[in-house]
Parts: C-alpha cells; structure tokens; sequence
C-alpha cells in the first residue's frame, strides 16, 4: 500500500470534508464508506479510531456462508488469511440462526443483508494534528482531490419525519410481564427487549441527519456507513469485542440513568444508577455471561473482570458499564472469537439461546443490523467492534428509516418504568428525526 502523512491545521472541519468528499464520489449502488468517530471521548481501553474507509477493493462474498453451507465467521477469516488486509462492515443479528438452531419469523423491512465486509480502497487515519492516507493508488492525488472539496452547508428545508412505533404502550408493558411470566418459570433469568420506532416515505439526507446526531449524542463508537443506498447512522456506546495481540476484552452496558439538569441533581443521578441493585443485578447477570463467552476462546483462568460497574458520563445518559478481558488459547482464531462471543449477550439475556428464542416469539421486528457488531479488522488480525444500539438504518431506496431500542427486563422490572427508559434511550434520534430544521446538505 501507498502512504502519505500531512499535517493539517483544522483537522475537526478537515474530518468533515473528507467524509462528504467520500460520500460524494461514492454515489454508485456499489458505492462504499465507513467513518468511525470517537468525538474524542475517553473510554476505557481506548474508543474507536477516528478512521475513513473510502470504496472496496475486494466485497467479501459471503452467499455460501449465509446458506450454512459454510460459516460466515470462518469465511471472514479464510479470506482475510488469503489476502491480509483492513477488512470493515458489519455482522448482523440475525446470524444467530447460522450458529444455532434458531429462525427469524419477521420481515427484512429494511432489506439490509445479514453481513457486509469489504477490503477498502483507502484508509484515512486522523491522529491529532495530522492524517495519514493508505492505499492502492495516489496518496497525493486524493490529498488534492481532499483539499479542493467544498465543504457542504447550505441548507434546504426537508420535511420532517413521522415517527412510528410499531408496539403501543400497553403492548410493550403486557409483553415485559409475560417476559417475567418466563423469569419465574425459570425459562430465562433476564432478558433484553427490544421495540422498533419508524419511518415510511421519508427522505433524509443521510450525511446531515448522522452529523446532527454526532452533534446531539456524541459517542465514542460514533459511526456513519454507506453501502450504495443503505446508510447505517450509528451513535453507540457501547464496545462489544476488541482484540490486541492475543488480549480480548468486550464492555457490556447494562443500566441506563438520564444527566440532569443542574449539577446536583446530576450527581444525584449519578449515585442513583451507581447504587441502584435493580441494574447492579441486571450487569452482573450480563458480566456473568460474557465471562463464559469469552471463556469459549480463553486460555485456562485467563478471564477476569477488570472493572465492575463503571459509571460513565455521556452528553445525554450515564451508563454502567463493565470490563472483561481474557488470553486467547494458541489454537483459537481472531474468528474464533467472534464467533464464540455472538451475538452480545447484552443484548440477548441469559441464558443465551432460550433469551433469542424468547425475543424472536415476542419481538415484531426483524432486528437485522440492529444489536449486531460493527468494526474492523486489522491486517494483522486484531479487531475491535462495537454493539450496533443507538442507531438509525435507513434505506434511500425503499424511503424506510428504522431506529430500535430495548432494555433488560428482571423478575422485579417495572413495566412502566422500563417503557420510559425505551423512550429515554430513542430520544436523541426521534428529535433529530422530527426537528422542524432537518436539512439537506447542498454544496456551497
């Protein structure tokens, strides 16, 4: 690969520039690009990179594997092994079925395909006061094509989106009780509902809508990806695997509080989830099954937790969030362990299999992307990835938006209360969705 490292000035509005650049001259149906952005938000071990992939070189074919005629995992890693390379896209929910006996009895609304990996053209990192281009053509060809693209600001109006739920009130807390119907006949012990608010005939434009959700909910696994007219619009905070070396680690969220309005009773909140045993409860029962994910692929007494209940601060929420690391045995594969850790067990419940079957017979809509991984993989076989929550999906073909939340129903949940957390949880989408204001981006 070809690399080219330049300083530059404003590297925030430069960051911006590059990715409308790549999003302008990726427009084709095949058109590729993915945008990580940390917002530069300390997180433990490290958030995402502030990372550009720009068009794919090499589309992973995946057709054998989804029809289990091979293993979509095995068939990431025969292909990475073939050919060492950054690999990015995404691994959806709904290849629970591939790796266990499990179905999927809801429509694919948004008609976006199981997994998607591609070997980019070009990798553009943004350290702190510089870039650093590679890839298979001109580095100093794309800096000038970069430096001479027009920013786009000029707004036009765009008319706002009508939300829907696809669940009322009443069916959501009927549903949570019939989950803890399950919880005491000793089905499951926990497990994360989820429920989908969406969009029909609508129109967006994709870049404007991701960058007013960056600026409303800044993340630190920030991510925009566009796969010719599907648009994943990411907000997450939540990290599901990462890999240095043969270290492993993955951060489950369980317990979700709002920020408050002053500063008292901001940390009033605070102490509030910190010491709350309902959501304690809820995150060990998830740290529990993560610890024996990990242990699938971990070298004998290697798993530990690093930190237990983390409280962590975010522009609209606090979140709990838990730290478990492992050593991966000699005889176990990067893919391996994905594999052994999917689909997030926060986003499942517990036990893992009954919690998907549960979810499957209760749930209305297909989750897709939604509580699936999204990331990369490094030439050299590391990887991090995040838990696909907070996010917006949206097909510009079918003019279909969909946003899903969810939260883990216990044996002592309040229907109610975790219906108001669904609704706390959707809110940074819905108001940029429905603000009067939403934009086009035009060039200047």
């Amino acid at each position: 690969m070809n690399s080219l490292r330049v300083t530059v000035d404003d590297l925030t509005t430069f960051r911006w520039r590059a990715l409308a650049w790549a999003v302008s001259q990726q427009n084709t149906k095949e058109g590729f690009v993915a945008f990580l952005n940390n917002n530069h938000i300390a997180y433990p071990n490290d958030p995402f990179p502030n990372r550009l992939f720009i068009g794919a070189k090499r589309v992973i074919p995946f057709s054998d594997a989804l029809t289990k005629s091979a293993n979509v995992f095995q068939t990431l890693y025969a292909a990475h092994r073939a050919q060492p390379s950054f690999l990015v896209g995404y691994f959806g929910y709904d290849l629970k079925n591939q790796l266990e006996s499990l179905s999927s009895r809801n429509p694919n609304r948004l008609g976006f395909p199981d997994v998607y990996f591609v070997e980019p053209e070009w990798v553009i990192d943004f350290e702190s006061e510089a870039i650093v281009i590679n890839g298979h053509g001109d580095p100093d060809k794309l800096w000038g094509q970069l430096q001479t693209h027009s920013q786009p600001h000029t707004p036009s109006p765009m008319p706002r989106a009508q939300i829907h739920c696809r669940v009322t009130s009443d069916e959501y807390q009927t549903n949570v009780r019939r989950i803890q119907q399950h919880i005491r006949a000793g089905d499951v012990y926990e497990l994360n509902y989820c429920l989908e608010f969406f969009s029909e005939r609508t129109q967006l434009d994709p870049l404007a809508t991701y960058r007013a959700l960056n600026q409303r909910s800044p993340m630190p696994f920030s991510s925009f990806l566009k796969i010719g007219h599907q648009y994943v619009i990411g907000a997450s905070p939540e990290r599901f695997l990462k890999k240095e070396g043969r270290n492993i680690l993955s951060q489950p969220i369980k317990g979700t509080i709002r920020r408050g309005q002053t500063l008292e009773e901001d940390a009033n909140l605070r102490a509030q989830l910190l010491n709350s045993e309902k959501e304690r409860a809820e995150n060990l029962m998830i740290v529990d099954l993560v610890r024996n994910d990990l242990a699938r692929s971990a070298e004998t007494g290697s798993v530990q937790v690093d930190e237990l209940f983390g409280i962590y601060g975010f522009q609209q929420v606090y979140q709990m969030i838990s730290t478990v690391s492992a050593t991966l045995r000699a005889d176990v594969t990067w893919a391996d362990a994905i594999q052994n850790a999917f689909p997030m067990g926060s986003m499942t419940g517990a036990p893992k299999i009954r919690s998907m079957e549960l979810i499957d017979e209760l749930e209305v809509s297909r989750r897709g992307v939604y509580s699936g991984a999204i990331g990369y993989v490094t030439p050299d076989g590391d990887f991090d990835f995040s838990v696909v929550i907070r996010t917006l999906l949206f097909n510009a073909q079918r003019q279909y938006a969909s946003f899903s939340v969810g939260s883990a129903i216990t044996y002592d949940a309040d229907p109610a209360q975790e219906w108001e957390e669904c609704l706390l949880k959707a809110r940074a989408i819905r108001e940029v969705l429905e603000e009067a204001k939403q934009v086009r981006l035009t060039p200047d």
